[in-house]
């Protein structure tokens, strides 16, 4: 265990510090939402397409930006994390299976089923984000503001990748930012405990790296791309 100050009136007001840090990060992954405040229902029903295949860049993107971060960190551990990911979510995405009759607020069928897989990706992601707020804080607190304004500013997209999918297929806006701060919780929760376990948790730091990034990268491969072709498209259209 490794706490940064013998003082406990000191680590508590710290402890306190990053979990609210980890929290604005969080509450930030919700104003993804609001760019689509401003497209009307049938519009946003209309960029199904074109909104798969920006989740697609988004989520692209970030895992580029994790496996830079975990490379240089520990490149085994970044490429060990990266099959995990892919195949929990592979599992995960067979264990469901069609599940037609799935039910997620307004989502039905294949829609809910598909909310709820990039629901659960940015939501494994967001423990790697919630590890490093912790560890950065435990360096210095200087460096910690600049990591939760980075990963804040880094959760504006992911929240527009998740909202980019739910809205054209049924979801309000306000529900999609919600579910888009549902999908970031895991940082104000892990944060705390990152920065009490500074060493334990700089270790698997690029194994929790690779984790988000091979899941982001599955989903992106066998869930957003396939929707780019014009029959897939047409067909979320018609139901």
């Amino acid at each position: 265990m490794s706490c940064k100050s013998p003082n406990t009136h000191r680590v508590s007001v710290n402890l306190w510090t990053v979990t609210a840090a980890a929290a604005i990060t969080a509450v930030a992954t919700g104003l993804g939402a609001v760019p689509l405040w401003f497209v009307s229902r049938e519009r946003a029903e209309g960029l199904a397409r074109m909104g798969s295949g920006a989740a697609a860049f988004l989520m692209t993107a970030a895992s580029g930006v994790l496996l830079w971060q975990g490379v240089s960190l520990g490149s085994t551990s970044t490429v060990a994390g990266g099959l995990v990911g892919a195949l929990c979510l592979l599992l995960f995405r067979r264990s469901v299976g069609p599940h037609d009759d799935l039910v997620l607020g307004r989502l039905r069928g294949a829609d809910a089923l598909k909310a709820l897989v990039i629901v659960a990706v940015m939501t494994a992601h967001s423990f790697s984000e919630g590890v490093g707020v912790g560890v950065s804080y435990g360096d210095s607190n200087r460096f910690g503001i600049l990591m939760t304004l980075a990963i804040a500013l880094h959760n504006i997209p992911e929240g527009l990748a998740i909202s980019v999918v739910l809205v054209p297929r049924g979801a309000t806006v306000r529900t999609a930012a919600l579910w888009s701060v549902f999908s970031s919780l895991p940082q104000p929760l892990i944060a705390p405990l990152a920065y009490l376990f500074v060493e334990q948790f700089q270790v698997v730091l690029p194994f929790g790296l690779g984790l988000a990034a091979g899941a982001m990268l599955w989903m992106v491969v066998s869930e957003l791309l396939p929707e780019l072709r014009p029959a897939a498209a047409s067909r979320q259209l018609r139901t």
